[in-house]
């Protein structure tokens, strides 16, 4: 039987390719449905609470606003109901038919152009396909407020090709809509788990969320609110205390700890959104796994949107928990969207500032709790400078290292720190990366250094040889590695280069009987000012690829090139004063190589034959 007006219409080309992807691909999280139904309702009576302001007439007899849920076991439906703005004939054939127009996006235009900041929630003709995730029909019926009771409309559909379009009468305005489920779909007319995806989704919507609770006794129906209806991310800062703030982060990370420090923000202007940004007082155990499922929650002016969106910050922040609640993003906003989206990319520049400068404070005004977070994430926050190349003056000032004047291993010391310690006609900020604290404290490249106070940074964790890489300057003194030759130090050790003139002449056919011996083995041979205790080192050239980075591009597969090694001698040792008085060249051949082996087994922490070293050795110590 026909009723009043119906007639049989066709859904646009794009709207039956978004049916399809509603129904069989493009949410993997069903319950999903229910939040942006929520939400096109708390859109509806945003609406209709601003043309209220003008024309009160559309209230008609109720001005109480919200969204109600009932379920009905018997026919295995599900109705999310509100008393908003509702809608036309015609609306419903404009918004709901096409998806080429927006009621939601229509009024936004109209009510920018008055200046109006909105709180408007969702584009209603978009989220509203997700109903046939779950439904095999769907029913909409609704009336345009201000409307009379005969004006109403009734939308239905399968989710097919076409939907019936029909006049009827309803009293109330607003929209009702019914969902009739598949048959796996069952979990759905529980109301608990009703209750769970409005804690999760829209708890902290503006709007009350009611469910429909019958009591089984008297058969009598009441409403109950099920969603707080206030998110303390909007709230005024002033009015929010320490124990809430901390409260909420272990609410949203399952943390029993106290985070270290947060930042709570509102900004408005070319981007408006908010964030509450937490920094942990722990890491999880898998932190240190850069797939680890870091990220901060989404929300879209309060609604829920995903859990773990890592494109708000570089991945070198992957500690920070938190949330940001976008008024730019739309709702139905997917990963992939994020990933290409202009929004995302500003965003992310703008929450890694506020993240760096949330360290700064920490770091300034409590040191100690600045040492728990170096402990716990020191290691992460060294992948930045290769990351974030914007940021890295801000990140230079973040790191934490030990150095030679430490007796600890304990990284405590900023390159503020290193650079107000430097001496007198110092040039550079010196390191050494080693596999260990103890070889880098212990390597013969110091010796000089110690010799003239000046500090060396010690860099032992695999990732610092990359980092140091990317670090060019701080306040515009440069890096230099204390195991490559570099010509900064000749000002410091004009004194010993002078002395050093006439030993180099006396011993200039020593070093020619050494570059004999190692013709092919080593860049170079040279005598050098830079040793006091030990015999010889090597180093390498300022061009060339230190150890450590060989070891770290070996590590990860790559094939290299062969390291050349600057072999240099030590000519006011002991040791090799009474080598170059041999004349034996078997015996002057064994003394070379077993330097040259100390010195390779003193920068790599290995040799090639470690057997035919300690022979050698043991054949020289019984001569």
């Amino acid at each position: 039987m026909n009723m009043k007006g119906q007639e049989t219409r066709d859904f646009q080309s794009e709207v039956k390719q978004l049916l399809h992807l509603m129904i069989h691909s493009l949410y993997s999280n069903k319950e999903i449905f229910l939040r942006e139904l929520v939400s096109n309702a708390s859109d509806a009576a945003d609406k209709l609470r601003f043309l209220a302001l003008s024309n009160p007439k559309l209230y008609e007899h109720d001005k109480e606003l919200h969204v109600r849920i009932s379920i009905n076991k018997s026919n295995r439906s599900i109705k999310i109901s509100d008393n908003g703005i509702g809608m036309s004939r015609q609306e419903v054939i404009d918004n709901i038919g096409t998806i080429a127009r927006s009621g939601t996006k229509s009024f936004i235009e109209k009510i920018n152009s008055n200046n109006y900041q909105d709180e408007l929630i969702g584009q209603f003709g978009v989220g509203f396909y997700s109903a046939f995730i779950v439904a095999e029909k769907v029913s909409l019926r609704t009336r345009l407020a201000g409307k009379s009771l005969d004006e109403g409309v009734l939308w239905e559909s399968n989710g097919e090709g076409n939907y019936i379009i029909s006049d009827v009468k309803k009293f109330d305005r607003g929209t009702d809509i019914t969902l009739y489920l598949r048959k796996e779909e069952d979990d759905f007319l529980d109301i608990w788990n009703i209750r769970r995806i409005i804690s999760k989704y829209s708890d902290h919507i503006a709007l009350p969320i009611e469910v429909e609770i019958k009591d089984k006794d008297s058969n009598i129906t009441k409403w109950e609110k099920i969603n707080k209806a206030q998110a303390l991310w909007i709230r005024n800062k002033s009015e929010i205390t320490n124990d809430e703030y901390n409260e909420f982060y272990k609410h949203i990370t399952n943390d029993f700890k106290d985070p270290l420090i947060w930042s709570h923000n509102r900004v408005e202007g070319k981007q408006d959104y908010t964030s509450l940004l937490y920094i942990p007082a722990h890491a999880p155990f898998d932190m240190w796994n850069r797939e680890h499922k870091g990220g901060i929650k989404l929300y879209v002016k309060r609604v829920f949107i995903m859990d773990n969106a890592k494109e708000f910050l570089p991945n070198y922040l992957r500690f920070v928990r938190g949330l940001i609640d976008s008024s730019d993003l739309p709702l139905n906003v997917s990963r992939e969207i994020l990933q290409d989206s202009r929004i995302t990319k500003n965003l992310c520049m703008a929450l890694s500032k506020r993240v760096l400068q949330m360290l700064e404070t920490l770091s300034k005004n409590n040191t100690e709790k600045y040492k728990i977070f170096w402990k716990e994430f020191g290691l992460i926050l060294k992948e930045g400078p290769a990351e974030d190349n914007s940021n890295i003056e801000t990140i230079a000032k973040l790191l934490r290292f030990t150095s030679t004047k430490n007796n600890t291993s304990d990284e405590t010391i900023s390159l503020s720190d290193y650079v107000n310690r430097m001496v007198e006609g110092q040039e550079k900020i010196y390191f050494i990366t080693a596999d260990s604290y103890t070889a880098a404290k212990s390597s013969p490249n110091l010796e000089i250094f110690h010799k003239k106070n000046i500090e060396v940074l010690l860099l032992s964790d695999r990732i610092d040889e990359w980092m140091m890489s990317y670090l060019n300057k701080f306040n515009d003194k440069t890096f230099q590695s204390v195991s490559k030759l570099d010509n900064s130090l000749n000002k410091l050790l004009d004194k010993e280069i002078k002395e050093q003139k006439q030993i180099e002449e006396k011993l200039e056919p020593f070093v020619k009987r050494v570059k004999k011996i190692l013709i092919n083995r080593v860049k170079e041979v040279r005598l050098t000012h830079r040793l006091t205790n030990t015999p010889a080192m090597v180093t390498t050239d300022a061009n060339e690829m230190t150890t450590q980075m060989a070891k770290l591009l070996s590590a990860a597969g790559k094939e290299l090139p062969e390291v050349k090694y600057i072999f240099e001698i030590n000519p006011n040792h002991p040791l090799v004063k009474r080598i170059s008085d041999i004349e034996d060249e078997n015996n002057f051949k064994d003394w070379i190589e077993l330097l040259l082996e100390q010195s390779l087994l003193a920068e790599c922490g290995t040799l090639e034959d470690p057997n035919k070293f300690v022979c050698r050795m043991n054949k020289l110590l019984l001569m």
